[in-house]
């Protein structure tokens, strides 16, 4: 036993001095690098888990890891010797200079890629200057393919990866490929593909030529009209952190954005509801809290033996006394008080788990506003150009493109912005609109056929299913031109009158289920409670004298 504990204490001690030698080399670091890494942001994060919980294989990588986060995860080591072949290639390529030269180039680097990313990075100066050097060479091999024909002289793909990089941009690995590059804990720094394109040996303007890959990598995977095409691209391009960043940018339109509060919102609904329909909401609320409250009591109170047996027992004596041979009414009465008791507690367990993780915006789907006569058009924009008009009764939305890739693209690009601004989320309110006006596939036929939606996948209904599974968000947010066009949809909707009576019924009828269960079960004892005593005392006679 002794001996176990002195062969453990040396491992111990080397690792605690291991942890100690690292700390303190981290900090001797960071103070000589402080004034080098001060204006370097973080931009690479981790996704935030209420996210990551839903649908983890669209944020983590399925094939390929790019950058230190996902590095040794076993699953992905396949792709290290497609890695090795690009490297291979980009060392011929390199001008003057050895792919070593271009790894020390890198760790010159080292602390601001670490201020790059969000979590501590444990390799190594030296390891991740390879890291990057190998997984940068893959990545700019791989964003050639959206280069024009004429510019770059890397254009060749080698044999070895032709499966993987696909100029037809066709081949199934190569979309695989695609989606891992765009997602968030996969990014490589702008900055470092600038700096490796640039000892590239090539006749053109190395700036210009990488520029033109990048505009062809974001126009090809955004599923939205890019709203800043080619003005001063070259230039804003290599101010944004990474990849997704870069797409997002190019998709969210610059706007003037409150943070959303339900406070804010409730004074504006309060003018306009009167003090009737105030009062009854309230008494109706507590109502059904009573309601629940007694449905639970219930439950418990008919389980009970003791009680089952103080029910039956009057009736016990009465039969046995009066000689009544008609004992089945008896037994009746208990199996129905225990039927109630169930129902009862089916009904209280199932308003207790009724609440969804989270609340869909309030807006009529696509179908009912289509009944109402609504037209949808595309915009001729971005997300900044929707609106519906009620002067024509037309709702404008953007044109989206939907493929294979489009839902790793969507969800990661509402990850990010929940990193960068949580109080700003411009295209998590847009997917919220999409995901309340699109319940079923008859709604995505809807917007197929007015040229709204561009469906390349399977089927109306996977597109539906897609908008629908995306209801988690991490934060509601205001958004002023998307509010508007829900607003608006809102009150086209509510003005007819049939819809505004369907609508009532829903939420005051249908609504107070609890009450109805209450009050049905109360009447199904009082009748078998009836039954059982008219069975027993032959209450026609009785009413046949009167």
């Amino acid at each position: 036993m002794y001996s176990e504990l002195n062969a453990r204490e040396p491992a111990t001690l080397s690792l605690n001095q291991e942890w100690v030698i690292q700390i303190n080399r981290a900090l001797e670091e960071g103070l000589e690098d402080e004034d080098n890494i001060e204006g370097v942001p973080v931009s690479i994060f981790s996704v935030p888990k209420t996210l990551l919980s839903l649908k983890p294989e669209v944020y983590i990588p399925q094939l390929v890891a790019l950058g230190p986060y996902h590095h040794h995860r076993l699953e992905l080591l396949e792709m290290e010797r497609y890695k090795l072949t690009s490297a291979r290639r980009v060392q011929k390529k390199l001008l003057q200079i050895k792919f070593r030269d271009l790894v020390n180039h890198i760790a010159e680097s080292d602390s601001s890629l670490r201020a790059c990313y969000h979590r501590f990075l444990e390799f190594d100066q030296e390891t991740l200057a390879w890291i990057f050097a190998i997984d940068t060479s893959f990545l700019l091999e791989y964003l050639q393919t959206y280069s024009t024909k004429s510019e770059g002289s890397l254009m060749r793909i080698s044999s070895k990866m032709a499966h993987l990089i696909d100029y037809t941009l066709r081949k199934t690995s190569h979309h695989a490929v695609l989606r891992d590059i765009i997602m968030l804990e996969n990014q490589i720094p702008i900055f470092l593909l600038r700096e490796v394109h640039s000892f590239y040996q090539l006749d053109e303007d190395h700036d210009q030529v990488l520029a033109t890959m990048l505009m062809g990598f974001c126009k090809h995977l955004s599923p939205i009209k890019c709203i800043n095409d080619n003005k001063n691209f070259k230039e804003e391009c290599f101010t944004k952190a990474h990849l997704l960043e870069l797409l997002y940018y190019m998709v969210v339109p610059n706007l003037q954005l409150v943070v959303d509060c339900d406070q804010q919102e409730r004074p504006k609904e309060d003018k306009k509801i009167g003090w009737f329909r105030k009062a009854f909401e309230s008494i109706f609320k507590a109502l059904c809290y009573i309601n629940l409250a007694l449905l639970r009591f219930l439950s418990k109170f008919f389980k009970s033996k003791v009680v089952t047996l103080l029910i039956t027992l009057p009736f016990l004596i009465i039969s046995y006394l009066f000689h009544v041979k008609n004992k089945g009414a008896i037994s009746n009465l208990i199996s129905s008080a225990e039927s109630v008791a169930e129902e009862v507690e089916s009904v209280s367990h199932e308003n207790k788990d009724e609440s969804p993780l989270i609340e869909e915006i309030s807006i009529p789907s696509v179908t009912q506003l289509h009944k109402i006569g609504v037209k949808f058009r595309p915009s001729k924009g971005g997300l900044g150009t929707i609106n519906l008009e009620k002067s024509s009764g037309t709702f404008y939305l953007p044109v989206i493109n939907l493929d294979g890739n489009s839902e790793v693209v969507l969800r990661n690009l509402v990850a990010y912005e929940a990193c960068i601004a949580p109080e700003v989320m411009i295209f998590t309110r847009y997917t919220e609109l999409m995901n309340g006006i699109i319940d079923t596939e008859e709604d995505v036929r809807i917007l197929r056929e007015a040229g709204i939606i561009l469906n390349r996948l399977k089927s109306d209904e996977e597109v539906a299913m897609l908008w629908n599974g995306m209801t988690k968000s991490v934060r509601v947010t205001k958004v002023p031109i998307l509010d508007k066009a829900i607003e608006a949809a809102n009150a086209c909707y509510s003005e007819c009158w049939r819809f505004r009576m369907n609508g009532f019924m829903k939420k005051y009828i249908f609504g107070s289920w609890p009450c109805l269960t209450f009050l049905a079960a109360n009447l199904l004892i009082l009748l078998s409670t009836m039954e059982a005593v008219c069975s027993m005392y032959n209450c026609s006679k009785w009413l046949a004298t009167l």
